[in-house]
């Protein structure tokens, strides 16, 4: 775009990423030699490239979600949103298909389970791995990988099925091993795509970020919120009105399309790569004896915040057995986390607006207040629509909460392990989950919901505890921008 009048040059909106930049000292000796970025002023339809250069000069226009959108391109947002869907829809996926041809509700739950500890253990390989050799190449081979263990899930679930000794245990062991793998291969778009924006935020002067960091990350909740409603939704419409082999294949076409397509996008640049190691620690890093405690708090916080949505959706399950058996029992559980679900996911994107001067350890603690007081609403209803109100004003909350905890792991992860950090918040999602549903059901099933809801609110509590941690942590000098 042409130069606005007096401004002596023009600066690119993203230059490479340089690999030494974690020293706040290597920083400040690389701005003679690389150019600043800024937010593009500019929706115009030839927004197309991240290398599209603009004057420093320029006054951001436009809307916060806009101005965030030039910046990645408007491409980038709906290939990551729908990129990440596949995984959404595999626990639910592989339990349909393995409880249908195996006609057991326990072999079902045994295989999604397995499907989900291997997304768990795998993801922060995946972003290890992605944090040594670069993005590309790991999410193209994830996405291939992939396709074809989901196609071997299906494959050997009705093999299996088809065959006379049927699901023997060594059968069984066969196909938890292959849901394990599907969930080991599954490929990271969520905790990859909010690195990205990272990077690419990075380079926008701090003058000129204006909440951008904010804005991107909410966004990115907010679409988690929606696909991991979507996709179990989406699951079961197909499976029931089609077959049960066909929501695990769309998953696998998608995974094999879009991921691949999000792989190569040119957002993939602002990241580098910490080849072979050679990257030495930032100097604010290498000083910091505590920052892998730093680092594991909010891991430690998603945990929490997995068990707390697994313990509520178990629970819901109990409740919904128990009030409205009429209505239709526990399949109206979905339904009711849905509505948690739809206010979170709201909520998350009022982030973006918020102000900047309420740090984010700050938020921690307060919205972690807020959940621990709402949650106790679980306790009291006795009907769904009493449910369905306190889920809807609890789900408040929760969106943001997982915003601020995302945005505390990205702020104190080492920059040349930013991916492995982001992949293990979500890991922690994933396994908290786990622990939630085990929890909850097993004092449903021994007891009555009303004792299964006291795992959420014990998850909640556990967060107020950690986040008070985090206020404490980094209130250490130059932090309060944390």
């Amino acid at each position: 775009m042409p130069k606005p009048s007096g401004a002596p040059q023009e600066f690119p909106t993203v230059v490479p990423a340089d690999p030494q930049s974690d020293s706040p000292a290597a920083q400040s000796a690389s701005s003679a030699t690389d150019s600043p970025a800024v937010l593009p002023t500019s929706s115009a339809p030839g927004n197309r490239s991240i290398a599209r250069n603009n004057s420093p000069s320029e006054a951001p226009s436009g809307g916060r979600f806009s101005r965030i959108l030039a910046l990645s391109g408007w491409g980038f947002v709906p290939l990551g949103l729908f990129a990440r869907l596949p995984l959404a829809m595999l626990n639910v996926g592989v339990l349909t298909l393995v409880t249908a041809v195996s006609h057991s509700y326990a072999i079902g739950g045994f295989a999604a389970g397995a499907a989900g500890i291997g997304s768990a253990m795998g993801a922060p390989l995946l972003g290890f791995a992605a944090d040594r050799i670069g993005q590309k190449p790991v999410l193209i081979t994830a996405a291939v990988a992939n396709t074809v263990l989901l196609g071997a899930v299906i494959v050997l679930s009705y093999l299996i099925a088809g065959s006379a000794e049927g699901f023997t245990p060594t059968a069984t062991v066969l196909l938890l091993v292959s849901a394990w793998l599907a969930g080991a291969s599954s490929p990271q778009v969520g905790p990859l795509a909010r690195v990205r924006w990272m990077a690419l935020v990075r380079k926008v002067p701090e003058s000129r970020r204006d909440g951008a960091l904010d804005t991107a990350l909410s966004y990115e909740s907010t679409a988690d919120e929606l696909t991991f409603v979507l996709g179990p939704a989406l699951v079961g419409i197909v499976a029931a009105l089609i077959a049960p082999w066909l929501p695990l294949v769309i998953a696998a076409i998608l995974t094999l399309t879009l991921v691949s397509a999000f792989a190569v996008h040119r957002t993939v640049l602002a990241v580098s790569a910490q080849r072979g190691g050679k990257i030495a620690p930032g100097l604010q890093e290498a000083r910091d004896r505590w920052l892998w405690l730093k680092v594991s708090i909010p891991v430690l916080g998603m945990v929490c915040m997995g068990t707390f949505f697994g313990s509520t959706l178990t629970s819901l399950s109990a409740f919904t057995g128990t009030v409205g058996a009429e209505a239709g029992g526990s399949e109206l559980a979905g339904l009711l986390y849905a509505v948690m679900g739809l206010s979170s996911a709201a909520a998350a994107l009022s982030v973006a607006f918020w102000p900047r001067a309420f740090v984010q350890r700050w938020r921690w603690v307060v919205l972690a207040t807020l959940m621990t007081a709402l949650v106790g609403l679980l306790l009291l209803p006795s009907d769904l629509p009493g449910m369905m109100l306190a889920l809807f004003l609890l789900g408040l909350p929760v969106g943001p909460t997982m915003v601020t905890i995302f945005s505390i792991g990205g702020m104190v992860a080492p920059r040349r392990w930013l991916g492995t950090v982001m992949t293990a918040l979500a890991s922690g999602i994933v396994a908290g989950t786990a622990i939630g549903s085990s929890i909850s059901g097993s004092l449903a099933q021994s007891q009555s919901y009303h004792q299964a809801f006291l795992v959420p609110v014990g998850a909640a509590v556990a967060l107020l505890l950690l986040g008070l941690l985090t206020a404490l942590s980094l209130r250490v000098k130059n932090r309060d921008a944390v």
